[in-house]
């Protein structure tokens, strides 16, 4: 009985032919749907000017593979989720809209590395060049931007095995200076215990003598970091001080102790990582757990969700982070009119520094910034309407002026947006496009990545907006 049912349910199969040889189609581009993200990228590509590209000019060696079709490549790759160069390999033999990208060609992972590494200029300049795309295809309007700004933690390419403390270094210099004395003693006693085979005592001091000098120079690093860092604090206390001696002589309430003056020492905690000394450790998720990471920050536009600026930090937070990342949008977006950031961003010194108080050259952008952590969960009172609060006074400090911006009907309006805007394109990049984990070494080469993976983002968000329709028409 089984048997007949199968026999009568295979009639409504589809046939799978996997011998009778197939004609296709004659024009590549007919090989996926019209509205594939791959001819978008295609489209998009072929607009761009890439006369900052790094090729061979000479014409010497081996062909070159055209530019437009590596940065394609790539590009289509990181909007898709492949990001290794032996996965983007190996798609042009799976894929076929990969194979539609490429012409049916293989470039291999070290031409796929070598055009990555060597074309840093190639892909910010292209990051710009998109942003135009979308301003003509009006999805983005250059000038008075709102935006919002944030950092998400991506992990390094290196492990936290591979890292060592300052404190844990100092101590295996010692214990490795021990071991050298000991080596040495046993050479000059003739009867002296042998080593194992293979084991030679020259081979073990001289290999003990080079982690001495690199755990020595872990120590250098980390102690030169903490000089940077300390110059930082000490120019954050000095402020401080300056603000406090400032409200007692206008005869205010002082409030809180004097701040405590920071230490050039480093701390027993800070860490050097071997496989990439230029990552940092940094607090993860809820902050329960560290990570070997990088800072990664983006400056979205609230209306069309792109990312207009975008830089990598080495900071494990966002208190240094304000100025330099919305100084990484380009010239050619225009002024920003607002910026939304959170709690971690704020500093008053780098507020007054954004609106032009510190030189009394108003820049015209207005900065929303929370000034403390606060709950999402409104209460019955947070959701009575309540008459707009009076203005600040005229010497009121930064910090009374933001929170009277962020309880005014227009300023909550406003900070509403952050949420919704910034947040949503790190998940997007994490969870839907996967690139949770860099796959280059040191800030320059993952800043690179980043530029590459954002530019990915702005593709693939134009795409969705049905961008490529209207650049059809234009072409």
């Amino acid at each position: 009985m089984g048997r007949l049912r199968l026999k009568h349910m295979a009639t409504r199969f589809v046939l799978i032919d996997r011998d009778t040889p197939l004609l296709l189609p004659p024009n590549l581009r007919d090989w996926v749907p019209a509205d594939h993200l791959v001819h978008f990228i295609l489209d998009a590509v072929d607009a761009l000017d890439l006369r900052r590209v790094k090729v061979n000019t000479r014409g010497t060696g081996s062909e070159q593979y055209p530019p437009h079709m590596l940065l394609g490549l790539l590009l289509y790759s990181y909007a898709t989720g492949t990001f290794g160069s032996r996965r983007i390999e190996q798609s042009t033999h799976d894929s076929v809209p990969v194979r539609l990208l490429t012409g049916d060609t293989h470039p291999d992972h070290d031409t796929l590395c070598t055009f990555r590494r060597e074309n840093q200029a190639l892909l910010t300049e292209s990051f710009v060049q998109v942003l135009q795309l979308a301003q003509q295809l009006k999805v983005l309007k250059f000038g008075q931007l709102t935006v919002a700004a944030d950092g998400t933690k991506v992990l390094a390419s290196a492990s936290k095995p591979s890292a060592v403390s300052y404190a844990r270094a100092g101590e295996m210099i010692a214990q490795l200076e021990l071991e050298v004395q000991q080596l040495l003693a046993k050479a000059e006693q003739a009867d002296a215990t042998p080593l194992q085979d293979g084991l030679t005592i020259p081979e073990e001091i001289s290999r003990r003598q080079e982690r001495k000098a690199a755990l020595a120079q872990a120590r250098a690093e980390i102690e030169a970091r903490a000089q940077a860092r300390y110059a930082v604090q000490l120019a954050d206390h000095d402020a401080k001080r300056a603000e406090r001696a400032a409200q007692a002589e206008r005869g205010e309430k002082v409030c809180g102790p004097a701040p405590q003056a920071p230490t050039p020492t480093p701390e027993p905690g800070d860490q050097h990582n071997f496989t990439d000394p230029e990552s940092r450790i940094m607090k993860a998720g809820n902050g329960n757990h560290f990570e070997q990471s990088y800072n990664a920050q983006a400056v979205v536009e609230v209306e069309s969700r792109l990312i207009v600026g975008e830089r990598v930090s080495q900071s494990p937070n966002d208190k240094q982070e304000l100025v330099p990342t919305l100084a990484a949008i380009p010239a050619a977006a225009g002024s920003v009119a607002a910026a939304l950031v959170d709690s971690g961003f704020f500093s008053e010194k780098a507020v007054r520094q954004i609106e032009g108080a510190e030189t009394g050259a108003v820049t015209g952008t207005v900065v929303y910034a929370a000034v403390a952590k606060t709950g999402h969960h409104r209460s019955v009172a947070d959701l009575e309407k309540r008459p707009e609060p009076e203005p600040p006074a005229p010497d009121a400090s930064v910090i009374e002026v933001m929170r009277h911006r962020l309880k005014t009907s227009a300023g909550k309006a406003l900070y509403k947006l952050r949420q919704q805007t910034v947040e949503p394109v790190f998940g997007i990049i994490k969870s839907v496009l996967g690139f949770r984990q860099f796959r280059l070494r040191g800030r320059a080469k993952v800043s690179l990545e980043w530029t590459l993976v954002c530019l990915a983002y702005n593709l693939k968000r134009l795409h969705r907006l049905n961008a490529g329709l209207k650049l059809a028409e234009q072409s």
